[in-house]
C-alpha cells in the first residue's frame, strides 16, 4: 500500500483535494476530523481542566478555546502535546484498515504534516497552494474569520514556500477546479504501480 500525505496552508485547498481523491476511491484519513472527535470525547475533561471553561454544554467551545489559546503562549504545544499522539492512534488505525482491505493507495490529510514531521511516515507528499492574496481571499470568507485569526493561525504553520520545496508533488489551486482535479489526475497517474514503504515502517505495527 502506497500512503500519500496530503498537506498545505490554510486555505490552500486540502478539501478540494481530498475530496477528488475521494471520488477517485482512494479513502482519506482528515486530520482536523480526528481532532474535532478527540476535542469531544477522549480528553474533554483534560482540556476543560487545562483551559478553564472552554467547555459549553459538554463539547469543546472551539471560539472559547481560540481566545484562551491567544492569551497562552505556551498553549498551543501543551494542546498538541494532548491531541498530537491520539490522532496519529486514529491514522494508524484507518491506514491498517485500508491495508487489511488490500488498496494500493490511501491518503492522510495532515495540515501540520511537515511540522509534525508526519511527513517521514509516508511515501509522497502532495501539497496543495496559491498565492498569498487568493489564500487571504478564501479565508476571511469562513464565518467568524478576522485577519488577525489569519495571521495568527498562519504563524503557526510552515511558510507556503518551504512546504513547497519539500513536496513530491505541488497542486495549484489557482484556478478552476477542474484544473486541481486534472492536475491530482496526474500525480495518481504517476503514482499507480508503485510499491510503498512507509506503511511497514512506520504503520503496521
Amino acid at each position: 500500500m502506497f500512503i500519500i500525505g496530503l498537506t498545505g496552508s490554510i486555505g490552500m485547498g486540502k478539501s478540494t483535494a481530498a475530496a477528488r481523491l475521494q471520488a477517485l476511491g482512494i479513502n482519506v484519513f482528515d486530520a482536523d476530523a480526528e481532532v474535532h472527535r478527540i476535542y469531544d470525547g477522549p480528553i474533554l475533561h483534560l482540556i476543560e481542566a487545562t483551559f478553564p471553561g472552554t467547555i459549553t454544554n459538554g463539547k469543546v467551545d472551539r471560539a472559547k478555546l481560540a481566545t484562551a489559546l491567544s492569551t497562552n503562549p505556551g498553549g498551543f504545544k501543551t494542546l498538541e502535546l494532548m491531541v498530537h499522539p491520539l490522532v496519529r492512534q486514529g491514522a494508524r488505525a484507518f491506514l491498517q484498515a485500508e491495508h487489511a482491505r488490500g488498496v494500493a493507495l490511501a491518503a492522510l490529510e495532515f495540515p501540520l504534516l511537515f511540522e509534525t514531521r508526519a511527513d517521514q511516515s509516508v511515501d509522497a507528499t502532495l501539497v496543495v497552494s496559491t498565492d498569498p492574496v487568493t489564500q487571504r481571499n478564501r479565508v476571511l470568507m469562513r464565518p467568524g474569520m478576522t485577519l488577525e485569526k489569519f495571521n495568527t493561525l498562519l504563524a503557526r504553520q510552515m511558510p507556503d514556500e518551504e512546504k513547497r520545496r519539500r513536496a513530491h508533488f505541488v497542486v495549484d489551486t489557482s484556478g478552476p477546479v477542474t484544473d486541481t482535479h486534472a492536475q491530482i489526475d496526474q500525480v495518481l497517474t504517476d503514482l499507480r504501480g508503485r510499491a510503498g514503504a512507509a506503511y511497514a515502517r512506520s504503520w503496521e505495527n
